[in-house]
């Protein structure tokens, strides 16, 4: 006849069989929504496309992350490689990637068992009047030491019966991804809000030259204006007119300077740089914006990191989902222990001293006021926000193309007619200043000419800088040179800034190619056609010939 001992270490290993039969047939048993790509409405075409672009060959599909250098400008290329080193922001998000990556980690290990090791020894005394027995008397009466000591190994595991670990994995696998996007996002963002500050900069280089002409013809003017007031030809009005526009024109001049001053600190902190330390040589905007193909709607999904973002929240979310909807059920929890116990430390490691418990607990909450209803309710809700947030992020998008796209394609016609009329002003200037020097008009109409004339090649120059901004804008637009591909093959790795020493030579270096990319950056149109940063694309006929 079996003993009570084996009988009960039999029905607990049967029942430890069948614990660990129930959880192999339940695992991967995931409870809750599967995960579909919201779906948005997407147009066929961009509306602001002009007719004459189409769709780029499979052989021009070539994916270029660094698509500033397209505008062929050197000293633009040297700020956005220190850029990418030393942004800070861009050091922030990667270092929230890497906190991303590490939480995928800590979710994985719910997949496995905790096991832990422990070991202690005590002595202990026991007076006899602490003792109660049946046989004891007063008079015989004696205390009790004794020893433990106890090493021992134990393991807990909870198996995934209804997919809560794994929809955790997942969802931080979601944002994980999620924050990579942010990262490419942030590093687009910084990229592309560098090559416009930098070209807005050079167009108020531009304008500085306007202005310093202006006011070298001005003193001309007024020279002559003076000249003829000494021979009594015109009244002192003249010259008094004459050199109120010249103080003006000066003035313009010196204001010039704050906004440029405020462009140059605005790419000091791009590049990770005190302002103090960092500027750059003057040289105006002698560039036209090379062609920016764009790809089909349906591709932008792919190329921005912002789109990719919202999706793989969102995916985050509907895990969440299931996790909620997982407490539902019960959780059983498999554990074990053995080790060796004995009161003489000699013999503690020796068969007679060994211990071991085996079984497994089955747990599930019958009432809890609503709490898990609540918490389905919120990641629902919290689902449904997120769904939400990334068609909002999709139609933004779309708007960010077409808005350059038109902007792009209303600045090349106006351009065109703005050359126009600063030669026709410029023709009527000199008709006028022949006919005041013949003293057929006054002196007032000669101060309207200048005016007409100056104020034409001042918008003329503001169209110029608007073109460059808005075709680094249409780039951001399209996503850059980023690929959802890339979410998966990031890495977080930010180099570490630059010393003090080596920006201030990096400074120096960057002033002293300005003269150099002036010429490069006016044969950025000729580099159109290496320009491919989007999978599909579309190609522009160039009308820039007149507008040069």
């Amino acid at each position: 006849m079996p003993s009570r001992l084996a009988v009960s270490s039999s029905l607990r290993l049967s029942a430890t069989a069948l614990a660990a039969t129930l959880a192999l047939s339940f695992a991967g048993c995931a409870v809750g929504p599967d995960y579909q790509r919201p779906s948005t409405a997407m147009p066929a075409s961009y509306k602001e496309a002009p007719d004459g672009w189409k769709v780029a060959q499979p052989a021009d599909q070539t994916d270029r992350g660094t698509w500033w250098t397209i505008y062929d400008d050197a000293t633009l290329n040297d700020l956005e490689a220190r850029l990418n080193q030393s942004n800070q922001t861009v050091a922030q998000y990667a270092a929230a990637y890497r906190q991303a990556r590490a939480l995928v980690g800590e979710a994985r290990a719910a997949y496995f068992p905790t096991i832990g090791a422990s070991a202690s020894g005590s002595r202990s005394g026991q007076g006899a009047g602490t003792r109660s027995t049946s046989t004891s008397t007063f008079g015989n009466s004696s205390s009790t030491v004794g020893n433990s000591f106890s090493a021992s190994l134990d393991a807990t595991w909870e198996p995934d019966l209804w997919g809560s670990v794994s929809r955790t994995v997942s969802a931080q696998k979601a944002g994980q991804q999620g924050a990579a996007a942010d990262l490419a996002n942030a590093r687009l963002s910084a990229q592309g809000t560098l090559a416009q500050t930098y070209f807005q900069l050079r167009s108020l280089d531009a304008q500085q030259r306007l202005l310093d002409d202006t006011v070298a013809a001005y003193q001309q003017s007024l020279k002559l204006t003076q000249n003829q007031y000494g021979q009594g030809i015109v009244a002192r009005s003249d010259v008094i007119q004459a050199q109120t526009q010249l103080q003006s024109a000066q003035a313009s001049a010196i204001d010039n300077g704050v906004a440029r001053a405020q462009y140059e600190h605005a790419i000091a902190v791009l590049i990770g740089e005190a302002a103090s330390t960092f500027s750059l040589a003057q040289m105006p905007l002698d560039a036209t914006p090379p062609t920016v193909p764009a790809q089909m709607p349906s591709a932008i999904l792919e190329r921005r990191p912002d789109i990719a973002s919202a999706e793989r929240k969102a995916a985050a979310a509907n895990e969440q989902i299931g996790v909620e909807i997982a407490a539902y059920f019960p959780t059983l929890t498999l554990s074990a222990q053995g080790g060796f116990e004995s009161s003489v430390l000699s013999q503690l490691l020796r068969a007679p001293s060994r211990f071991w418990t085996l079984g497994p607990d089955i747990a599930a909450t019958i009432f809890d006021g609503g709490l898990r209803a609540a918490r389905t309710d919120a990641a629902r809700a919290a689902y449904d926000q997120n769904v939400a947030t990334y068609r909002q992020t999709v139609l933004t998008a779309f708007q960010d193309v077409e808005d350059n796209l038109a902007s792009l394609r209303i600045l090349e016609k106006e351009v065109v007619v703005q050359q126009q009329a600063v030669e026709s002003a410029q023709q009527a200037l000199a008709i006028i200043n022949n006919q005041y020097k013949a003293g057929t008009v006054a002196f007032i109409n000669v101060l309207t000419a200048q005016t007409t004339a100056f104020t034409a090649q001042q918008k003329l120059a503001n169209i110029a800088g608007q073109r460059m901004v808005s075709s680094v804008g249409l780039v951001k637009a399209l996503g850059g040179g980023w690929d959802v591909a890339q979410m998966d093959q990031e890495t977080g790795a930010v180099q570490p800034p630059a010393s003090a020493s080596a920006s201030a030579s990096a400074s120096a270096s960057a002033s002293a190619s300005a003269s150099a990319s002036a010429s490069a950056s006016a044969s950025a149109s000729a580099s159109a056609s290496a320009s491919d940063i989007v999978s599909q694309t579309l190609s522009a006929s160039d009308k820039r010939a007149s507008a040069d």
